[in-house]
């Protein structure tokens, strides 16, 4: 590790930037200086540090490449739903001279080092304010060296009527650090669906460092849903922030396809009474990858509410953990947590951590946790044998069933059905990383299932 952060200081000592974020950059690159990248020492990261699996060092793109239309490499369809769709390309803002948008309704969308030109009070208001864990070193790394991100603002009382959806890719020959800082600033009473995907067009090795920070303002409502696609050689790190506020709804809905290395960290913190968080979960993965979901939930003030569903499918020589920590402060009373974690291991070569925890300090509460770890039930497969279906089919069957219980939460009926497919094919083992994005499957040969999913009668 010490070769990587010989490189970090190197590539920070190498910039030249003026911008509103540079204080809070070289206040960040001391910090990194510090604490380095986590390593097994730490609670959080002992099942499996990222301290080790870096390269000693990577390439970084230090400015956008020319202006290419996205749709002549890449293309994402959807059957029959529209997104307004953004990019970003080996870690930059793809725009043909509008690196920010305003909307007639007032929403902004577009790169964050516009936004902060053009609105440094909105942005800086926001920008680095949660930040729990001071002694996370990817934290500190991505505030130092982050080159880009997706500024969102959805003003007072404005419903988007179309999801907004950013798309994440790699094109590069070379072994790449992207580091994004996004942030999402919802107005009192304002709407927004948001997909975000991460993809490869290449096999590459690559570290990817994200952090996406939202603010909600009172009884606004955000559906989150985010697609992970990416080569076995990458390793992805995805820290979500959240800040609630008053009678907020905040559904977030998280799928592992592929992945060398994924950790997703989602931190909700409830500072508003009645606010509410439904947070789901599906990780599939094979051969030697590897995920881990870390998920906390603060409730900070009574009569709020949150409920967890996280489920695995693992296969080959795959690793999981999962970390749930549900804190409840002495005076938030009347909430309601709820906490589940299901896994199943295909094989005995398979590595499974769980760790559902509640921390409870207020006596009127309805909280409760669980975590499973098996294999598939085997009178329910003798059940499927006996009524004629093969043996893989049966195994498919009883996976599928597992985990299309959280793409059903999906709240977006077409991407819903599309989620569904995919995990088909990733359960059937036709879903590697495509060269186009997660939602539109680049093998052009068509997939049907042997057998038809419906319920079975005696």
């Amino acid at each position: 590790m010490q070769d990587f952060t010989q490189f970090i200081k190197q590539t920070f000592e190498a910039r030249n930037d003026s911008s509103p974020f540079e204080t809070l950059r070289k206040e960040a690159f001391t910090k990194f200086c510090e604490q380095e990248l986590p390593t097994k020492k730490i609670e959080q990261w002992r099942h499996k540090a990222i301290d080790k699996l870096v390269e000693p060092q990577y390439a970084l793109q230090s400015e956008p490449l020319p202006y290419i239309p996205i749709e002549k490499f890449f293309k994402c369809n959807v059957q029959n739903i529209n997104t307004q769709m953004f990019a970003f390309l080996n870690g930059w803002f793809v725009h043909d001279n509008q690196p920010l948008l305003t909307f007639e309704n007032g929403i902004i969308v577009g790169t964050i080092l516009e936004a902060v030109k053009q609105y440094p009070e909105l942005v800086l208001q926001h920008f680095s304010k949660i930040r729990p864990d001071k002694t996370d070193g990817l934290i500190a790394l991505n505030e130092a060296l982050f080159s880009d991100g997706i500024f969102i603002y959805i003003p007072d009382n404005v419903r988007t009527e179309m999801p907004i959806q950013v798309v994440s890719l790699i094109e590069s020959e070379q072994n790449l650090m992207l580091q994004h800082h996004n942030l999402i600033v919802m107005g009192k009473n304002a709407t927004l669906s948001f997909i975000q995907c991460d993809d490869s067009l290449r096999n590459e090795k690559s570290f990817i460092n994200n952090v996406t920070e939202i603010f909600m303002d009172e009884y606004s409502q955000l559906d989150y849903y985010k697609m992970e696609n990416k080569s076995s050689e990458s390793l992805l790190a995805n820290n979500i922030y959240v800040n609630q506020q008053a009678n907020s709804q905040f559904f977030s809905n998280v799928t592992t396809f592929n992945g060398g290395y994924v950790r997703n960290n989602i931190h909700v913190e409830m500072n508003g009474e009645y606010a509410d968080a439904k947070l789901y979960g599906l990780y599939l993965v094979d051969r030697k990858q590897y995920v881990d979901n870390q998920v906390e939930v603060i409730h900070n003030q009574p009569n709020t509410s949150s409920n967890q569903l996280y489920k695995g499918i693992a296969d080959d020589e795959a690793g999981a953990n999962f970390n749930g920590h549900v804190i409840v402060k002495p005076h938030a009373q009347g909430i309601a947590a709820y906490q589940i974690n299901k896994n199943i291991a295909l094989t005995d070569d398979v590595k499974i951590t769980t760790h559902p925890f509640l921390e409870i300090y207020a006596d009127d509460v309805k909280c409760s946790h669980g975590a499973t770890i098996g294999q598939l039930d085997e009178e329910a497969m003798f059940y499927l044998r006996s009524r004629g279906i093969c043996k893989r089919n049966a195994r498919m069957l009883l996976m599928y069933a597992f985990a299309n219980n959280v793409a059903d939460y999906v709240k977006i009926p077409e991407l819903r059905n599309r989620l569904n497919e995919m995990i088909q094919k990733r359960l059937s083992g036709e879903l590697s990383i495509c060269d186009q994005c997660i939602l539109h499957c680049s093998n052009k040969k068509s997939f049907d299932f042997e057998f038809k999913i419906k319920p079975f009668s005696n």
